[in-house]
């Protein structure tokens, strides 16, 4: 750690003081500044009009340079560069974002060493509802080809998600239900693609038309990827076939808007962790899965005196996976749910401006099969929460606070209650015009998982027997310290944090062993996790030639756990990169490469991860760019050096390592 924080320190204060990214938010130098409630479908040309990226997942419809807490946003050219098959290999290029992996095809996000049932992967604000939390071998029920935006809270965000956010919380922003209508009338994006590394395509449409009384989206995406190739070889059983789409439609007025949409998601992928064996007779094992979402989304404009907006999501999400070996049908994973999210902002009282709001959530568990290790649950919760802030000249503080209560009934078992709370504070002091220091403090409590609580049998992911325990809740208590630039030749950020954690529930091994599979328990203690984050981009030149722009950043995270427990499984390798991005008129291009570090500090029966480094490029053309529409050729190379990378926070890194050399061609559109 001390190697990886040292090059983050380099990283942070070559050539010109302490810097940030720009605005808070992960873009490139030609990455337009997209409101999405403003740019739902429109060109991208239109949207770098818009003043700024306004974070949908926090209230007060603030921009993400306005808020105290760490806040990063992924959008346009930079969201299109980034995108992946999956959500966490699309966020990883954030500072303090990695992704757990399993092939392409499943990868959830890892927010400074935490995952799983600590992080909330929300659409639109309403969490995705999936068992991706369950298993590193699930995958997310969410699509970053058809994204808007994608923003990233980092550190606990229970105060405005609750108990499953203590981590932090990725949202994705796609528009589904409209919230107005496009300028013009109608608007849209399409793209295809050819990824040279699973002889994969991937194809979308998305349109939506409106005025100012009704509007009408639609959007569909098809990816059908082969088995991917690896460093000497190909990756057998990793080929994946995703189908997304879905239907929303507003009424509009002064008043607001109101709309429903209804979404479909449907996945078709293979475990590299068990590919099978012809010889032996083992069948290789895939997952079919699919979800039906309905959604019910409104906003309403100053309803009453004192009341400026009032804003209420509803959704039903009907998942269901199926594990087959070969054609054989294993262990099917169920989820039925209801969440209902209500947030009103008030007028400014005394200064102070603020929302409050009231989160509910209803979803009922099970998994059936052979390999069942966690009974039918079912899981109810209602939380109300308050945060408001205030600026005092030069100075903003920002503070919150949470209640919630929530039940988990397992089947043939005593019902578990827990009542979390949490609180923050964040205050943010400009003390030059460039330069501002931010301080934040949170307090967060997460009630188990059902798999910590009640799981007794085999786990095949994990590769484990695995047993919960009657576990309490966990606390956490983190600051964190942060020192933000904001010039004309450079902007940046620094960041560290220090988070200490009473009753960590973490799998410990026990040494025995069950059904050939290592025993390890749901236990609790102490933990400590503490990094840093550093993100500059050096404006170096801007002229007839085209703009030059450099960006560096770093991170690292250590967690270990108390009284000699050792290390924290599966924490992040520190990293240190750097992007030289050029642009001119009608063409862009960058070039890049993230260095991982070797990660030795690692749990009990787990194995060292040799570092790596991936270079990346790419490489875009406008060849149509008019008042209907902006046309895009683009090339893109990942692992171009064609290393083999095997990330610390995969629990497959030893069978699956990432995909090796990978050139994607295709053409994009926005009209």
């Amino acid at each position: 750690m001390r190697r990886t924080f040292l090059a983050l320190t380099i990283a942070a204060t070559c050539g010109a003081a302490l810097p940030a990214m720009a605005d808070d938010t992960t873009q490139d130098a030609t990455a337009p500044t997209v409101d999405a409630k403003e740019a739902s479908g429109k060109s991208r040309k239109n949207a770098e009009k818009l003043d700024g990226i306004v974070v949908n997942a926090v209230p007060l419809g603030q921009n993400a340079d306005q808020i105290v807490a760490p806040v990063a946003v992924l959008a346009g050219s930079a969201l299109d560069d980034a995108k992946g098959v999956s959500l966490g290999e699309t966020v990883s290029s954030i500072p303090g974002v990695q992704s757990s992996a399993l092939g392409t095809a499943v990868g959830r996000p890892v927010i400074r060493g935490l995952d799983g049932p600590r992080v909330a992967v929300l659409e639109n604000g309403l969490s995705s509802q999936d068992v991706s939390n369950v298993s590193q071998d699930h995958a997310v029920t969410l699509e970053p080809f058809l994204a808007d935006q994608i923003e990233v809270l980092k550190g606990p965000a229970t105060l405005l998600y609750g108990s499953g956010a203590i981590g932090g919380v990725v949202n994705v922003v796609d528009g589904r239900v409209p919230e107005k209508a496009p300028d013009n009338g109608f608007a849209g994006r399409a793209e295809v693609r050819h990824d040279s590394v699973s002889d994969g395509h991937t194809g979308l449409l998305r349109l939506d038309a409106g005025n100012d009384t009704f509007a009408i989206h639609v959007d569909g995406m098809r990816r059908d990827n082969e088995d991917y190739d690896i460093p000497g070889g190909t990756l057998a059983n990793s080929a994946v076939k995703t189908t997304s789409g879905s239907v929303g439609a507003s009424l509009l007025g002064s008043w607001g808007y109101v709309g429903l949409s209804v979404s479909r998601f449907m996945d078709l992928y293979g475990s590299p962790a068990e590919p099978g064996d012809p010889a032996e007779g083992e069948d290789p094992v895939h997952i079919k899965m699919a979800q039906t979402n309905y959604t019910l989304k409104g906003g309403l404009v100053q309803p009453v005196d004192g009341i400026s907006k009032v804003e209420f999501s509803l959704g039903h999400g009907a998942y269901q996976h199926v594990e087959f070996e070969g054609d054989v049908p294993g262990t099917t994973f169920s989820t039925d749910s209801n969440q209902g999210r209500l947030v009103v902002t008030h007028d400014p009282l005394g200064g102070w401006e603020g929302a409050f709001g009231v989160q509910t959530q209803h979803r009922q568990f099970s998994a059936v099969g052979e390999e069942t290790f966690v009974p039918p649950t079912v899981t109810d919760g209602v939380g109300v929460f308050l945060t408001e802030q205030r600026e005092f000249g030069p100075v903003k503080v920002e503070l919150g606070a949470r209640h919630d209560k929530q039940s988990v009934d397992p089947e043939n078992g005593p019902k578990r209650d827990f009542s979390p709370n949490s609180f923050s504070a964040g205050i943010a002091w400009r003390f030059a015009e460039q330069w501002h220091v931010s301080l934040n403090l949170d307090h967060a409590e997460r009630a188990p998982s059902e798999e910590e609580l009640f799981a007794n049998g085999p786990h095949a992911a994990s590769n484990t027997f695995e047993i919960g325990s009657d576990l309490g809740k966990e606390k956490s208590n983190q600051a964190e310290l942060g020192l933000h630039f904001h010039g004309d030749a450079v902007e940046g950020k620094v960041a560290v944090y220090y988070n200490k954690y009473k009753n960590f529930i973490y799998l410990a091994d026990t040494g025995d062993v069950e059904d050939d599979l290592p025993v390890r328990i749901w236990s609790q203690n102490d933990a400590t996790f503490r990094g840093a984050e550093a993100e500059a981009t050096f404006h170096l030149s801007k002229g007839p030639s085209g703009n030059w722009d450099l960006r560096v950043f770093g991170d690292t995270v250590r967690a270990t756990l108390a009284d000699g427990g050792g290390n924290v499984p599966r924490i992040p390798a520190g990293r240190i990169g750097s992007t030289l991005s050029w642009s001119a008129d009608s063409l862009r291009a960058s070039l890049g490469a993230v260095r991982y570090m070797k990660q030795d500090k690692i749990a009990a029966f787990e194995t060292d991860t040799a570092g790596y480094t991936l270079v990346n490029a790419h490489f875009a053309w406008t060849f149509v760019n008019d008042d209907r529409s902006q046309w895009e050729a683009f090339v893109d190379g990942n692992n171009l050096t064609n290393q083999t990378a095997r990330p610390a926070t995969s629990l497959f890194k030893d069978v699956a390592p990432l995909p090796g050399r990978n050139v994607s061609v295709g053409v994009r559109a926005y009209f």
